[in-house]
């Protein structure tokens, strides 16, 4: 089973990135980004025996351990040409530290590696738009939301656990940060 670990923002900025998302299927045929809830990937999709799923939420349980909840700020959007579009989320020190150790920790006790993340760097978004967004339209949706403003400010208070179950990503499972 695939799986993927990220941090899901509040019911009102999952509200309004939905309504973005709903926004690029009405005008730009792009519906792609429904198939997961509004997050901020920390480790990309990855598979997993669900057989051995206790071993994989033991793991995250204890990484939770210690850790406080962390500030994350979304300021504008940014793309990654020539098909994503995204809301942007601040690199802050806290998140970067957060998603290091979350990849570290999860190599170092089951295996669990992420190669093309390992080199190319971590970017944190929030994707709107992406995959069937069709090169052609991409121009013109850019255009259309690179100046666009937006600024949203939360804490992250816990890591979700997500699968790929009927053809969209499901949360399986969230763990608390407990300091």
């Amino acid at each position: 089973m695939l799986y993927f670990i990220a941090l899901l923002p509040p019911d009102s900025i999952q509200d309004f990135a939905t309504g973005i998302k709903q926004y690029f299927a009405d005008n730009y045929d792009s519906k792609h980004a429904f198939k997961s809830p509004p997050h901020i990937t920390l480790q990309p999709p990855f598979e997993w025996d669900s057989s051995q799923i206790i071993e994989l939420e033991d793991c995250l349980e204890k990484f939770v351990i210690g850790r406080s909840s962390i500030p994350i700020i979304l300021d504008g959007y940014n793309a990654f040409v020539p098909r994503v579009i995204y809301i942007d989320v601040v690199q802050s020190a806290d998140l970067m530290n957060l998603q290091f150790e979350l990849m570290s920790d999860l190599e170092t006790n089951l295996g669990i590696v992420d190669k093309v993340g390992k080199s190319r760097g971590f970017t944190p978004h929030m994707t709107v738009a992406f995959k069937d967004l069709k090169k052609s339209q991409f121009k013109a949706a850019w255009n259309e939301f690179e100046n666009k403003e937006l600024h949203f400010e939360f804490t992250a208070s816990k890591l979700t656990l997500l699968n790929h179950e009927n053809k969209k990503w499901n949360i399986s499972k969230e763990f608390d940060f407990v300091f």
